[in-house]
């Protein structure tokens, strides 16, 4: 009996001292925490993604040699503007004008021999008239005669033979004239000459591949400068060409470019240092600013990814994220200023930006929500007096 009682009495301390915390909020209260409260407005939300990348050249152009030789003169210099069809560079053409002196030779010997074969078929043709008008007469022997007509056969087989040689001589020309056009380089493009690998002296290299004098120089249209970023595979679903983009270059953090999304590609890859795939989305630059474009920039880019709406929201802050993994649920929460009483309400949530989250659930417009400090917001509790501030949001 005696132990009962002792239970009994334990049991009745251990419940004091847990259920004491409650009473004493409920019936005694606490300390109020200070709080800024703020009602929800109608803001103006526009969603987005950011992704980083660099400013590049739509139009340009490296230009390399098709023959092997030193370079004779060079017209421009980094930094020129040149049009198309501009002469920028010429390589030594003494060998291939000696190759073209060679085979125009060629052409007009062939074109000799041509004109002395026709000749002779004429001389032979005749020759032959005669002849056959003699052996119908029965004044030649046939075998004068057939002679005569193979000279005649052979001429003309000879003949045909140096219109081939004079086709080949002439093809051989045409060769020799495209490898001497190919010393001098020409722009293809308007722009400006953004670097140049070569000087006078140095041989250019026929080849694509990256060795010196491969690479001759550079040539970039400035106007055709755009923004190409990498945006992770989580997020390419949200994009679209046609939507609005604000671009800050590294070297002009608070100068914001506008710019249009133009291209996405098909296709996703692994970017040097990053893990996961990226796509490449290309953003044309529509207003710059003061900003000097200059390629190979780094940037950031931030693409919104739906038109500006306005909707009922509040500060981004302001709204608690709760997740159990255990039961697979997240949900989210706001306090609510109830006559200086915190109350965690459940809500439904939908767009935001940096700052604001737009609130689905229908909540009185002129019910207080507790926007913060963060240090309070932390660890505050249902139930939980008050002391508010009532906040007016621009």
């Amino acid at each position: 009996m005696i132990n009962l009682k002792k239970l009994l009495v334990v049991g009745f301390l251990a419940g004091t001292v847990i259920a004491l915390p409650f009473i004493n909020r409920t019936v005694f209260g606490t300390n109020a925490k200070e709080v800024n409260v703020s009602v929800i407005s109608q803001r103006i939300i526009s969603p987005s993604i950011l992704a980083s990348g660099f400013l590049a050249h739509e139009e340009e152009v490296m230009l390399s040699s098709e023959v092997i030789g030193k370079v004779s003169e060079l017209f421009v210099e980094e930094g020129d503007r040149v049009e198309t069809g501009d002469l920028v560079l010429r390589v030594d053409d003494k060998n291939f004008l000696a190759g073209l002196e060679q085979s125009e030779a060629a052409v007009r010997i062939n074109t000799i021999d041509i004109e002395r074969q026709e000749v002779r078929i004429d001389n032979l043709e005749r020759q032959y008239e005669r002849s056959k008008s003699l052996y119908e007469q029965n004044l030649i022997g046939a075998e004068e005669y057939e002679a005569l007509l193979n000279q005649l056969e052979l001429a003309r087989i000879d003949f045909l033979s140096s219109q081939e040689r004079l086709a080949q001589s002439e093809a051989q020309l045409d060769q020799v004239l495209d490898q001497l056009s190919k010393t001098q380089i020409i722009s293809p493009i308007d722009g400006v000459i953004t670097s140049l690998d070569i000087k006078v002296g140095e041989t250019a290299i026929a080849s694509s591949t990256n060795i010196p004098g491969s690479s001759l120089m550079t040539i970039a249209n400035p106007a055709s400068i755009y923004t190409e970023v990498l945006v992770d595979e989580a997020d390419i679903a949200n994009v679209e060409v046609g939507q609005r983009a604000e671009i800050v270059a590294i070297a002009y953090p608070d100068q914001p470019m506008q710019g249009v999304v133009r291209f996405i590609a098909n296709t996703a890859k692994v970017a040097q240092g990053r893990t996961g795939l990226s796509f490449v989305v290309k953003i044309d630059i529509t207003d710059p600013g003061d900003v000097v474009l200059r390629p190979g920039m780094s940037c950031r880019a931030e693409i919104f990814t739906r038109q500006d709406q306005r909707v009922a929201a509040v500060p981004i802050e302001a709204v608690i994220f709760e997740e159990d993994r255990a039961e697979l649920r997240s949900e989210y929460f706001i306090f609510i200023n109830d006559d200086g009483v915190a109350r965690k309400t459940k809500v439904d949530v939908g767009l935001s930006d940096d700052e604001y989250q737009e609130l689905v659930s229908a909540v009185d417009g002129d019910i207080e929500i507790v926007i913060g400090p963060n240090q309070e917001l932390r660890h505050l509790l249902d139930g939980d007096r008050l002391d508010a501030t009532l906040i007016e949001e621009e």
